[in-house]
Parts: structure tokens; C-alpha cells; sequence
């Protein structure tokens, strides 16, 4: 009995995926639930297991997009286990053919089709505002073809002699090309705008310095800047609500809980994994959350459920030495976080020019729905709970809020 394997739906708004990587060979013996391969959707990396036991035959190949219920091989279940591993077979000497002589190339004469365009290579030359004549055409007589004209490249001006000037064309992954979909669509479809400040790390690193210790002794987790950030984000969002809302047609949806995304940079690219009900963790649980999401991110385990819903996001640019950036809104939330990187500057504090660790923040967010207004003075927020966190976000007591 042959079984016809279909791809199935990772989620529900994903209609196509690419085959990232066959785990098996055509023609070998699968177990049934072995997985067989790993599948590329626009949010992650999902492993497809066998559907039966059986011998397989590959119906796709390693980066073709195969839509939600097509089939992508067959199994055959009445084959025999083979006992041993399969040895392939060689072929009889005396069913060899010897390799054919390398064909002499005749050297072609120029005629009048030399170095003429066709008329759509025309078309795409002058889109790409390049001359026919510094093309070579690989058409009959030398004539320059359309897909001459798509692959031609502009001049990079006079060819050095020295060195390597090679380039290599790799095909974007569907993660890949998902996330650059999105990023341009939030450019063109939200009228974004990004504002700073600037915010006074000591009260966080004084604390961070004296319970740091004690704290990933007790529950196993460090006490990094993500739950300070967290908790900071979260009290705004509920002094200024038009930050957690969204757009949806001619209406604004407002939420009142706060599902906090996180961008993570795994080996595919970006991912925004989900803290869910930010608002309802402690210190402890959102370190917990932070690794195990940032963990399976990065591991490839990641599901689509987990990427999905988010109501704000936070990223940390700050890990790669970023000094300042304008992040770019994840839509189809309204605002986003960016955090950078700690330097020692000069400021004034109580009067005198003191040495403190400052961090830049910036907001971006959707002018459409958020005003200037609330869009700074929800940043000015997240200074204050930072620069105050003992007061503002552990309520004057920290052992009670660290759980120590």
C-alpha cells in the first residue's frame, strides 16, 4: 500500500512552508513517527515525522515552498525491513558507458545578432539603466536574452587584479523572507514614529550587585535586565493603555493584560517568542520565561503558538553593542521597546558631574492611535520605574519581590 505524506498545517494562518532539510534519502527504510524532515514556515522550524513504516520516495526537493496538503512523498508500507544497512548497488563493469570526449567548443563568428538585445531584455536594460554593449549574450549568435538581462549587475568599475572578487546567490530562507515581509509592511502601513531617553542604570546594577548571588542560588536563574525592563513596561502600559492597543479597521482594540514579545536572534534569523500575562509574574518568573523561551528559540524548538499574540514587544539591541537605533514596530502591535547597550557617561546629578552607567532607550510606536503625548510620557514612565525601582516596582520592599 503506497501512503501519500501531506504537509500539515503548522498553524492557522500559514497556507505554504519550505523544505529546509530532508532527514532521509529517497528510497530508504523509515520507522514510523522518525522524523523525516525539518519544514521552514513563516514563523518556525517544525520537524515532519513519518506517517508509517515503509520504504520512501521524495516528492520535493530541499528548498521548494510546498503548500499546507501537498503531498511531499510517498511511503511505501507492504516493503520489507531490510535486515541490515542497505548496501548500495554498484553497477556491472560491463554496463558502464566511458565518459563521452570533451566537445571541442567551435568558436562562433559575430553577425548582426551579436550583442542585440532582445525585445524584453531591452525592456529590463533600461529599467536597470545599463548598456547593451558591455553585456555578453549567451543567446544564438551571441544575441543578449531576457535572462542575460536579469542577471546583469551595473559595472563596479575597473577590475582590480589582485585579490578574490567572487559572490555567491543563496536562496532566502521562508523565516527570512516572512520577517523582511513584515518589517516593510510595518514601514509602509503605520505612520511610526521613535522617541528617546536615557536612563540612570546604578539603582539597577547597586541591586543586581548586592542579591545577584543569592538570587540565581535560590531559583536557579540570573536576575538580568529583562524583568527589570519587564516590570517597568508593564506598569506603563497600564498608566498609558493606548500603548497595549491595536489597530483593526476602522476600530482600536485595547487589552487589559499585557503579553510581553521578546525578539531573540536564533540561527534562522529573528524570533519574537511571547511572555504571557507579564503582568501577573514576579521578578523569578519572568527570568524563568525569558530563558526558556530564549532556550528553545534558539534550539529550533520553538512553536508557532509561542510567537504568536503578543501585545508589545521589547528588543535588546544592546547585546550586539548597540550605542542608539529606531526599532521597528512588530506588527500588528503599536509599539516597541528598543534597549542598548551600558556605557559609563558624564551627567549631572544633585548639582555635580558624576560617572554613571547610562543606557539609550527608544519607543517606536504608530502615531495613528498613540500621541505624542502619551508616547513620551510612556517612555518617561519606564525611566522612572528603572531609575526608582525599589519604589516604583517593589513596592519598598526587596526580598519580598525577589522572593529571596
Amino acid at each position: 500500500m503506497i501512503l501519500e505524506m501531506k504537509v500539515p498545517s503548522p498553524g492557522e494562518s500559514i497556507t505554504e512552508v519550505e523544505i529546509a532539510e530532508w532527514l532521509v534519502e529517497d528510497g530508504d527504510y523509515v520507522e514510523k513517527d522518525q522524523a523525516i524532515a525539518e519544514v521552514d514556515s513563516d514563523k518556525a522550524t517544525l520537524e515532519l515525522p513519518a506517517e508509517a513504516s515503509g520504504v520512501i520516495t521524495l516528492k520535493a526537493e530541499v528548498g521548494d515552498a510546498v503548500a499546507v496538503g501537498a503531498i511531499v512523498c510517498l511511503i511505501d508500507t507492504s516493503a520489507a525491513k531490510p535486515e541490515g544497512a542497505a548496501s548500495k548497488s554498484v553497477e556491472p563493469e560491463a554496463t558502464k558507458t566511458e565518459a563521452p570526449a570533451p566537445k571541442v567548443e567551435e568558436k562562433k563568428e559575430a553577425t548582426y545578432a551579436t550583442g542585440t538585445a532582445s525585445p524584453a531584455a531591452k525592456k529590463i536594460l533600461a529599467e536597470k539603466n545599463l548598456d547593451a554593449a558591455n553585456i555578453k549574450g549567451t543567446g544564438k549568435d551571441g544575441r543578449i536574452t531576457k535572462e542575460d538581462a536579469v542577471k546583469a549587475v551595473p559595472s563596479m568599475g575597473t577590475t582590480p587584479n589582485w585579490g578574490s572578487r567572487g559572490e555567491t546567490r543563496s536562496k532566502l530562507s521562508m523565516l527570512r523572507r516572512k520577517v523582511a515581509e513584515r518589517l516593510v509592511a510595518a514601514k509602509n502601513e503605520t505612520a511610526m514614529l521613535t522617541t528617546f531617553n536615557e536612563v540612570d542604570m546604578s539603582p539597577i546594577f547597586e541591586l543586581r550587585k548586592k542579591f545577584k548571588e543569592d538570587f540565581k542560588t535560590k531559583h536557579g536563574v540570573s536576575l538580568g535586565f529583562m524583568s527589570f525592563f519587564t516590570k517597568a513596561v508593564v506598569r506603563a502600559l497600564e498608566m498609558y493603555p493606548a500603548v497595549n492597543s491595536m489597530i483593526d479597521g476602522k476600530e482600536m482594540i485595547s487589552y487589559d493584560f499585557a503579553d510581553i514579545s521578546i525578539a531573540v536572534s536564533g540561527p534562522k534569523g529573528l524570533m519574537v517568542p511571547v511572555i504571557r500575562n507579564a503582568e501577573k509574574l514576579t521578578f523569578r518568573g519572568v527570568e524563568a520565561e525569558v530563558k526558556r523561551l530564549a532556550i528553545r528559540a534558539r534550539e529550533g524548538e520553538i512553536t508557532v503558538d509561542e510567537m504568536t499574540g503578543g501585545t508589545f514587544t521589547i528588543t535588546n539591541g544592546g547585546v550586539f553593542g548597540s550605542m542608539l537605533s529606531t526599532p521597528i514596530i512588530n506588527p500588528p502591535q503599536s509599539a516597541i521597546l528598543g534597549m542598548h547597550n551600558i556605557v559609563e557617561r558624564p551627567i549631572v546629578r544633585n548639582g555635580e558631574i558624576v560617572v554613571a552607567p547610562i543606557m539609550y532607550v527608544a519607543l517606536s510606536y504608530d502615531h495613528r492611535i498613540i500621541d505624542g503625548k502619551e508616547s513620551v510620557g510612556f517612555l518617561v514612565a519606564v525611566k522612572e520605574a528603572l531609575e526608582s525601582p525599589e519604589e516604583l516596582l517593589m513596592d519598598n520592599n526587596v526580598k519580598k519581590a525577589l522572593e529571596m
